[in-house]
């Protein structure tokens, strides 16, 4: 399994916990995960020393260019969030699939059918929030030009199907899209995925694959009280904490804190003593790239 992030150094924690909870609760026998950065991460030991415990091969990708740099950013929308739209470029051409995760996830249940997902003639699949919000996807769509679009997605579970995307995504529109839409992105890197490709993405069923775990309630109510705790914990595979409150922080009561908290602890606990042996790391060098050469 191809997993894709792309972080700085604030979210190395959060990362390695939801590649934690993967590996408890997914039936996967091999993992690559790729590390999108901007320059090498002040953690690489620690990513180094959980993945020679776990048995996950590490391939960091570090963008050393400014091809964002003109890009909206915000404290929570820094430049690292744009990478996953060009992840064709930095990765290699043999891997021609990849499911991206954003850092602020955990996994509950198996996530193999999500990545087994058939996406042949699509770019992506990914989950749509529209149903939980005010904002319609009439809105979004007149909004960023795309009246194509099937749905307004989000773009933090992303089944990349890299082939295609090699085929037909280009650089120079992304760019394009980001001058001339400035003025107009409130989601930045999820408007520019929709306005430019909302009509070539596979939609899933977001209460299984992309949880918004802000909004127990409403999922409640769209199942006519199916979608309850139990049914979650059963059925739901990935919970998105999405929003400015995270389980990470102090004063955090949402409903999965504890779940988060127990995870958390079990992914980072054996590698946050002090005078820590020394350990062989399990990388690839042949994925290993630097400035998107391969």
């Amino acid at each position: 399994m191809n997993l894709l992030f792309a972080v700085n150094d604030g979210f190395v924690d959060q990362m390695l916990t939801v590649v934690y909870s993967i590996l408890q609760n997914s039936r996967v026998t091999h993992i690559k995960m790729f590390v999108i950065q901007e320059k090498e991460l002040e953690q690489t030991s620690k990513i180094y020393q959980f993945c020679h415990e776990n048995q996950v091969d590490y391939c960091p990708i570090i963008v050393t260019g400014n091809e964002f740099a003109n890009a909206k950013i915000t404290d929570r929308y820094p430049h690292t969030i744009y990478y996953r739209l060009l992840a064709h470029k930095y990765l290699p051409e043999d891997v021609d699939k990849v499911l991206y995760l954003d850092a602020d996830l955990l996994c509950i249940n198996d996530i193999k059918p999500l990545y087994d997902t058939d996406i042949n003639g699509y770019l992506y699949a990914a989950c749509s929030h529209s149903r939980l919000t005010n904002v319609t996807d009439v809105v979004n769509k007149v909004r960023l030009k795309n009246e194509n679009a099937d749905a307004y997605y989000n773009s933090g579970v992303l089944l990349m199907n890299l082939s295609e995307i090699r085929q037909n995504v280009d650089p120079n529109d992304i760019f394009d899209f980001i001058e001339n839409n400035k003025f107009n992105l409130l989601l930045p890197d999820q408007d520019i995925l929709n306005g430019l490709y909302g009509h070539q993405i596979k939609d899933l069923p977001d209460e299984i694959w992309n949880f918004d775990a802000r909004k127990n309630r409403t999922y409640e109510v769209l199942s006519m009280g199916e979608w309850d705790l139990n049914w979650v914990m059963e059925h739901t595979a990935i919970l998105h904490f999405c929003g400015r409150e995270k389980p990470w922080k102090s004063g955090y009561f949402g409903r999965y804190s504890a779940l988060y908290k127990h995870y958390s602890h079990r992914a980072l606990q054996p590698w946050v003593k002090e005078n820590s042996q020394h350990f062989s790391t399990v990388t690839d060098p042949e994925v290993s790239v630097e400035n998107g050469q391969s």
